[in-house]
């Protein structure tokens, strides 16, 4: 009896050491994202599932659907170590400004935000039934549109119609962007606004369903408008949604994924690594991946990670 509690004391005393040394070699990481019908919410899951595979399951991350990108920022003052999150850059130079959105929120801990890596750019989408009758900018006149609530391109949106001369001529829906498809099939809509790296999956839902068409942000209005002047051009592609037989143009804006100061510099070193080492890989079945490159890093506002510079001035990225 004595024999057999001492041999149940040391193997509860080894799996016990087994467990400690498993928890500490798991790295776990939340990471917020956007909406889930957006495709940035997609892109969490692909990074969850290539941070485990290429790490071997040492870095196992948790994707948190978030609310857009200013909500994203306005978490870091509550959040820990493991809290990864997109934003573009801009709105983390504005965050630490007080400026704009960011005006009376204000705090210090905004100052610890330090990048990570890019991920695939914001693209503007204006997404129309063809029943609606509207071909461009202009023919939104009078017509109901959906921007969504709170996110950046909600924000982005209002301001080209409004600088493109419809200011107080367009309805906005105030509804969430999530019921944009459905409202649009009913005809309680005739367009709405998203902005995610093409192919959207809400807009290949929308124009899979019924004849829709993307407006154009061309030469014309990039004149008209000093928000989409400002913003780097972007061709979506003929072919990318159902019925869509021309390229259209566009705005975009980079997005990086971001941690704070809190962050180890192993654990940020080891998921930036990771990500580039997995990128490749994502992009042979999600082909917005593919467009990323170390040119993408420019882009960035503000510190990088000590981290993720390790790793970039290994490769020579920097």
């Amino acid at each position: 009896m004595k024999v057999i509690t001492r041999t149940s004391m040391l193997l509860a005393l080894i799996l016990g050491i087994a467990s400690l040394q498993l928890a500490q070699a798991e790295t776990r990481i939340t990471y917020r994202s956007a909406k889930s019908t957006s495709s940035y919410y997609q892109m969490g899951v692909q990074i969850a599932e290539a941070m485990k595979a290429g790490s071997g399951g040492d870095i196992l991350v948790t994707v948190e659907e978030g609310q857009g990108s200013v909500s994203n920022v306005i978490q870091v003052p509550s959040r820990g170590a493991d809290y990864v999150f997109t934003t573009p850059p801009v709105l983390v130079k504005l965050a630490k400004g007080e400026k704009a959105m960011f005006k009376g929120k204000g705090n210090p801990a905004f100052a610890e935000i330090r990048a990570l890596f890019p991920i695939p750019s914001l693209t503007m989408h204006f997404v129309v039934s063809e029943k609606s009758g509207i071909g461009s900018f202009a023919d939104m006149k009078g017509k109901t549109i959906l921007l969504g609530k709170g996110s950046f391109g909600a924000k982005e949106g209002a301001k080209y119609i409004n600088e493109l001369g419809l200011e107080g001529q367009v309805n906005f829906a105030e509804v969430e962007l999530s019921n944009a498809v459905s409202a649009l099939k009913n005809g309680q809509i005739d367009g709405f606004v998203t902005a995610g790296s093409y192919p959207a999956p809400n807009v290949v839902e929308a124009a899979a369903s019924m004849p829709v068409k993307l407006l154009n942000l061309g030469d014309a209005e990039r004149a008209q408008s000093k928000s989409v002047g400002k913003r780097k051009q972007l061709m979506i592609p003929a072919g990318t949604y159902a019925g869509q037989d021309k390229d259209v143009s566009t705005t975009t804006l980079e997005v990086v994924a971001y941690a704070t100061t809190k962050m180890s510099d192993d654990t940020a070193y080891a998921l930036t690594k990771t990500y580039w080492e997995e990128k490749a890989r994502m992009g042979e079945s999600n082909p917005w991946w593919n467009g990323v490159d170390k040119t993408y890093l420019k882009a960035i506002i503000g510190p990088i990670h000590p981290g993720a510079e390790k790793y970039y001035r290994e490769v020579g990225f920097l």
